[in-house]
């Protein structure tokens, strides 16, 4: 952790000091595990463990059943069902890998939110918030590209909806879209190149999640306080901090262990309390399902998406401006990647000099209000398109929208926060007043 004294790795035995000047693999470990961390984190902070698992998790049982998944449009269907009910633990292995997804997703979505709170995102962290984002999208790309394999009706009609965006692009839309697919419509060209990605790119997550770790390992942890550690000598940080082994190992194993109880409790009783029905029926270009649903992790985006339809005033004053250039469908496509844009501006959107929304009474109202604005979202994602559900997607996306570009930078110019305290030891003495006896 640059800048915070701390312990470091000193080899003892001739074997330890030969290995560690050509491969200091064990000063590495030690590092990892040693690394000093703020006594005060709360359970909130749990969560990083539980994505590592996750991802893991995932990328074994791919593996696994990639070697049973035949990616042609016409078997890769049959291909599932002889997953499910051919391969020994083959219906257990994809129930896993099914509902690991939706384990991943929520896990992401409470990180994101529990930095939103705590201003996990500001200086000195701002390029770990955009690593994250950075994973974030690229969980979502494989997410959509892995619901597509099973190759069910809503797969195929998912895949058709959603390509079918890129295809709103002025100029370049139709032969990206082409691109995509691999020719003009959904076929075994897209199936292929779908599968492709979604082996690839969990590799790609895990090496962006390396440069997480590091990143947050460089400029330390960020703490329910926001109070930084202290930097002046070791018997200081050692007063704010305590090594993440076993402390922190501990009780994240804790409650991964408690999370995993109910994990597999819905893979073993319910595993398909998630999933849509029409996805086991298998894929027909010639019968559209009567709502075609995404996954419940990408919900309150494609509820925005739908928002901005060409009756709303701004979508229509924006069309003007543009000459028509930006129509009602781009103008979704934006919205809905600029909702998650906005997410990855936040070190420089929030204006306030104070880190922690703990010490921001006005900041939790307008916070806890964007908690309730995301689950509405969600919500009304899985709805039609008439009325109320326009209305409150509408007014759902406009507040995500106001939370981030206007909310935000005004709080921390008329905000009056109360005072943090001076320093995590401080604060943790406050909590755990017997600790220190």
């Amino acid at each position: 952790m640059s800048g915070i004294p701390h312990d470091h790795y000193e080899p003892k035995s001739g074997f330890e000091k030969w290995l560690d000047e050509r491969l200091p693999i064990v000063g590495l470990a030690y590092g990892t595990l040693m690394i000093p961390t703020p006594k005060n984190l709360n359970w909130w902070w749990i969560w990083g463990i539980v994505l590592a698992f996750c991802l893991v998790m995932q990328i074994v049982t791919g593996i696994i059943l990639v070697m049973h998944y035949t990616p042609h449009v016409d078997l890769a269907f049959a291909s599932v069902e002889h997953i499910m009910r051919n391969v020994n633990g083959g219906h257990m292995i994809r129930y896993i890998h099914m509902n690991g997804a939706s384990l991943f997703f929520l896990a992401v979505y409470i990180h994101i939110f529990r930095g939103l709170f705590y201003g996990s995102y500001k200086a000195p962290r701002e390029i770990t918030w955009i690593v994250g984002m950075i994973i974030y999208l690229l969980m979502m790309a494989t997410g959509f590209m892995g619901y597509v394999l099973p190759w069910g009706q809503m797969s195929f009609w998912g895949a058709t909806v959603i390509t079918g965006l890129f295809g709103a692009i002025p100029f370049i839309g139709e032969p990206l879209q082409t691109f995509l697919l691999g020719g003009p419509a959904v076929d075994n060209a897209t199936l292929n190149r779908f599968f492709s990605l979604h082996y690839l790119l969990p590799f790609v997550i895990a090496a962006l999640v390396a440069v997480h770790i590091w990143a947050f390992h460089t400029t330390g942890n960020n703490n329910p306080t926001g109070v930084e550690v202290r930097r002046g000598s070791k018997e200081e940080a050692k007063k704010d901090t305590l090594p993440f082994w076993p402390y922190f190992v501990i009780k994240d194993l804790f409650a991964l262990g408690l999370i995993l109880i109910g994990f597999f409790a819905i893979v073993g009783f319910m595993p398909n309390y998630l999933g849509h029905p029409d996805n086991y029926i298998e894929a027909n270009a010639l019968a559209t399902p009567a709502h075609i649903v995404p996954e419940w992790y990408f919900l309150p985006f494609y509820a925005i998406l739908r928002a901005f339809t060409a009756d709303v005033w701004v979508v229509q004053l924006v069309s003007f401006l543009t000459g028509g250039i930006i129509d009602a469908k781009f103008f979704g496509v934006l919205a809905m990647f600029g909702a998650i844009i906005v997410m990855a501006l936040a070190p420089w959107l929030d204006t306030s000099s104070v880190r922690s929304g703990q010490y921001r009474p006005a900041f939790k109202w307008w916070y806890r209000l964007l908690l309730i604005d995301f689950v509405v979202l969600m919500w009304v994602g899985a709805r039609d398109t008439n009325f109320p559900h326009d209305w409150i997607s509408l007014i759902g996306s406009t507040y995500w929208f106001a939370y981030f570009l206007v909310i935000l930078p005004l709080l921390g110019l008329f905000e009056k926060p109360t005072t943090p305290p001076a320093t995590i030891e401080e604060d943790f003495n406050a909590h755990y007043p017997g600790a220190a006896e």
